[in-house]
């Protein structure tokens, strides 16, 4: 937890919500290499036949990589399981320095055809699981020397192509950002900072694959590795850096990275949502 390494994940816990798969395994491998501890909190107990991973598989290839990787499984909407999550972090590990919001539900229907159902679960997984864990967490950033939140959700764009194209899961990601940022405000005499971050392009995913447009749309897709190399890019930032919505390659830019081919996605790789072309 007090770790004076210069790496300054050598020894930190962060406290993960979803991370079986996708974006979040990829982050969550990339900080176990630098050191980390990472409690990944997720609902996926047995392999689904659609979707590679759970939670088991996910701490197997934290500790694979020489990190110290514990299995919560829950619900991110429940607050019992939320509260058991935070619980068993910090038991585990001697506290939690960073929260990450990961898990994310994505619905690309308009109103008119979006059941309450399916309206009421990405705002629940989304803005709300973010607020649970995030305050269920704080009594443990308070405690932490390096307090970090990190939000995967974008930059607030009003845009009418962006309003109008999708408002329910607009309103979802929206809604983490905005808390996010809320956060970094309410929080900073305390010493937590909190920034989002956000892809500039499509990330190959399963969401990408089943949802997306399947292996025409990976293959303008990068790898989940820069918004890994990214998440680590804002957790090593200067605390007193609070407050901002990043994009992967912006960030990845101001730490001296230059050429991003090594991520694929083509020479024209596809934007994601809620970024505009340059």
């Amino acid at each position: 937890m007090n770790d004076t390494s210069t790496d300054v994940l050598t020894g930190r816990t962060i406290l993960m919500s979803g991370g079986s798969r996708g974006i979040g395994l990829a982050v969550a491998l990339a900080a176990a290499r630098r050191g980390a501890n990472i409690a990944v909190f997720a609902k996926t107990d047995e392999p689904d036949p659609r979707l590679p991973g759970t939670v088991h598989t996910a701490v197997q290839q934290i500790e694979e990589v020489g990190g110290k990787g514990l299995a919560v499984v829950g619900d991110v909407r429940n607050p019992e399981d939320v509260e058991r999550a935070v619980n068993a972090a910090a038991d585990r590990f001697g506290g939690i320095d960073v929260v990450l919001n990961n898990a994310s539900a994505l619905n690309l229907a308009g109103s008119s055809e979006l059941t309450p159902k399916r309206y009421d679960l990405m705002q629940q997984i989304n803005s709300r699981g973010t607020f649970l864990l995030t305050t269920s967490a704080l009594p443990h950033l308070r405690a932490s020397d390096r307090a970090r939140v990190l939000t995967l959700s974008p930059p607030i764009n009003l845009a009418p192509h962006w309003l109008g194209r999708f408002p329910a899961y607009m309103l979802s990601k929206y809604g983490m950002t905005l808390l996010t940022l809320g956060w970094a405000a309410e929080f900073a005499e305390d010493g937590i900072a909190a920034n989002c971050l956000w892809p500039q392009t499509t990330i190959a995913t399963a969401a990408v694959v089943n949802l997306l447009g399947g292996g025409d749309a990976a293959s303008r897709a990068r790898s989940p590795e820069i918004m890994a190399d990214a998440a680590l890019a804002v957790l090593e930032l200067p605390a007193g850096r609070t407050g901002e919505t990043f994009i992967d390659v912006d960030v990845l830019s101001e730490a001296g990275v230059t050429d991003f081919s090594a991520y694929g996605g083509g020479p024209d790789p596809e934007l994601d949502f809620f970024v505009d072309p340059s």
